[in-house]
């Protein structure tokens, strides 16, 4: 039922047999699709931000419309993922829902119609409270209960959060662009945006301290090869941005620039440590939903510093 794509640790597509329709560029379809879908919307979202958006912003506020497409783009991809590899996300459905693989079309059908609306700003507040609940709603459905079965594994907890973070960039998203004469409900979401972001960073800044080798950002169970330059640096300083800019949104102190700074770190991340990861494996499922899944972090952040301003 996820985003998921974003379960993507526990499904292994390495023995899937691709889809023979489509192959270009020496892609499996399936994998095509992905990269498709991901294109399209970097198109669309980078000719509306360059022609409007970006020569109305000063300073650091230029990166500022850009979190609105890194939140986007991987929710495109995520959706698109519910139709290529349907299967194994049905399986990921808990067994008491009925009717699998109608939840999940659904949910993609769902996850790229939010993508097209927040890219194109059409009904673009409807569409971030409906993504921040459905984020929300997966964290009750499906993380919640595997951390009840597996109190220890602390990989079921950064999964729980990592949604949470996602929930928290889209509900701060919506809280900042609803202003319609009813203010009272809509700054409430800001606030609930910056708890959803804060309390995931603090956990992950922590995880990097013992556990520098695996993925920094959201440390999951990818461990980072060996020949990425300076590996451990950024596990460090990404635990130590994480752990700051955590600490500054749950004080409400210089919250924008920490959710700045955090945005704007992750995305280093993704162009440094991500990209060539991806680059080296392009048609690595997990490899392109490490990608993306920090990508849209880095969106969460940014979307939530951009709601910061304008509260």
């Amino acid at each position: 039922m996820g985003a998921h794509g974003m379960l993507f640790e526990f499904v292994d597509f390495a023995n899937a047999r691709p889809a023979a329709a489509l192959a270009p560029f020496g892609l499996p379809s399936g994998i095509f699709w992905l990269y498709f879908s991901a294109s399209l919307l970097l198109v669309v979202g980078l000719v509306k931000i360059l022609k409007n958006e970006l020569p109305q912003t000063h300073g650091l506020d230029k990166i500022m419309p850009f979190g609105r497409l890194f939140l986007a783009i991987p929710l495109a991809v995520f959706g698109t993922e519910h139709f290529t590899s349907t299967g194994n996300i049905a399986d990921i459905v808990p067994r008491w829902i009925p009717a699998h693989t109608f939840w999940v079309y659904l949910v993609g059908i769902a996850l790229i119609a939010a993508a097209l609306s927040i890219t194109v700003q059409i009904q673009s507040p409807l569409a971030a409270t409906l993504l921040g609940a459905t984020f929300f709603s997966f964290v009750l459905l499906i993380h919640i209960p595997n951390i009840i079965a597996h109190p220890r594994n602390r990989f079921f907890w950064a999964i729980a959060l990592r949604e949470i973070a996602f929930s928290g960039g889209a509900l701060a998203y919506a809280g900042s662009h609803g202003r319609s004469g009813r203010t009272g409900g809509v700054a409430g979401l800001v606030t609930v945006g910056r708890f959803f972001v804060a309390l995931p960073a603090v956990f992950f800044g922590l995880e990097h301290f013992p556990h520098p080798e695996f993925a920094p950002g959201v440390p999951l169970a990818k461990i980072v090869p060996q020949w990425i330059p300076g590996r451990l640096l950024w596990a460090y300083l990404a635990g130590a941005v994480l752990v700051a800019a955590g600490l500054a949104l749950i004080v409400n102190k210089k919250a924008r620039m920490a959710a700045t700074c955090l945005g704007f770190m992750i995305l280093l991340l993704v162009l440094f440590v991500y990209l060539p990861i991806l680059v080296a494996s392009p048609t690595d499922i997990v490899a392109l939903n490490y990608f993306f899944d920090t990508l849209l972090f880095s969106g969460a952040a940014l979307l939530l510093a951009d709601a910061l301003r304008k509260e």
